[in-house]
C-alpha cells in the first residue's frame, strides 16, 4: 500500500520507518532539511516542502496513496492549513494528528475522516493498524498475536459464525460483535460470541489470532 506522511517529528518519522519496515511505500514529507535528510534512508521517499503551499502539496501522487496523514503536531497552523489543502485536492483518505481537544474539533468540523490523538494512538499502532486493510483498531497481545476491530466484510454478511468458518480456515476467534447506534460513534457490544451469531451488514468483528492468519482473512476478504 501507499501513504504519504507530512511532519517528520517523533510521532510521524516513527509511523513512516514503521510502515516502511512492512514493505509499503512511503513519501515522508516535511518543510525542514534536516528531518529530510535524517530520514532519507529509513523511509522510501523523502521529500522537502512546504505543505501549506498548495502548488508545492498538488505535485505529490495524492490520487495513488491509500491514505495520506497528517502528522504535524507542534504547529497547529501548519497542520490545519495542510488539511484543508488536502480536503480541497480531494485526497481520498486524511488521517490526522491531533495535539489538542479545540484541534479535535477543528479537524472534525473540517471532516476529516480518522483522528489520532499522540496520548491515545501510539505510531507503531497506527502503523499496524494501517498494515491491514479495513481494520478499525488493533491491540497486541504479543509480537505474534494481537485482536483487532473490523468491519465486517461484505463476504460474511448474513452468516453466522459457524457458516462463515473463519475459524475452520484461517485459525482466528470472534470474540465478540459491535453493533452500530444511530447517533453514536461508539456501538453495542453484543457479548460473547458463540457459533450461531449472525453476522449483520455495518456490525464491527472484535478478532483475535494470529498475524499471519489476520492478513490472510483479510486479503482473502477483499
Amino acid at each position: 500500500m501507499k501513504y504519504i506522511v507530512f511532519g517528520l517529528g517523533n510521532f510521524g518519522s516513527s509511523l513512516s520507518t514503521t510502515l516502511t519496515a512492512m514493505g509499503h511505500e512511503v513519501i515522508g514529507v516535511d518543510k525542514k532539511m534536516d528531518k529530510v535528510e535524517l530520514h532519507k534512508d529509513d523511509i522510501t521517499h523523502t521529500i522537502c516542502l512546504d505543505s501549506t503551499d498548495i502548488q508545492a502539496v498538488s505535485s505529490l501522487p495524492l490520487e495513488d496513496a491509500d491514505a495520506v496523514i497528517v502528522a504535524i503536531g507542534e504547529d497547529e497552523g501548519a497542520s490545519i492549513m495542510t488539511t484543508a489543502l488536502l480536503k480541497q485536492l480531494h485526497a481520498k483518505r486524511i488521517i490526522g494528528r491531533a495535539v489538542s481537544e479545540l484541534h479535535t474539533t477543528v479537524m472534525q468540523a473540517m471532516g476529516v475522516h480518522e483522528i489520532s490523538r499522540p496520548e491515545q494512538t501510539s505510531a507503531i499502532r497506527l502503523a499496524k493498524r494501517l498494515n491491514f486493510k479495513g481494520v478499525v483498531d488493533s491491540f497486541e497481545l504479543s509480537d505474534k498475536h494481537n485482536i483487532i476491530e473490523l468491519k465486517c466484510p461484505e463476504k460474511y454478511v448474513g452468516k453466522t459464525l459457524l457458516e462463515s468458518e473463519l475459524r475452520k480456515k484461517y485459525n482466528i476467534t470472534v470474540l465478540t460483535t459491535i453493533k452500530p447506534v444511530e447517533g453514536k460513534e461508539d456501538g453495542k457490544i453484543s457479548g460473547v460470541a458463540t457459533a450461531e451469531t449472525v453476522l449483520e451488514e455495518g456490525d464491527t468483528l472484535v478478532i483475535f489470532g494470529a498475524l499471519d492468519d489476520l492478513k490472510d482473512m483479510l486479503d482473502d476478504s477483499e
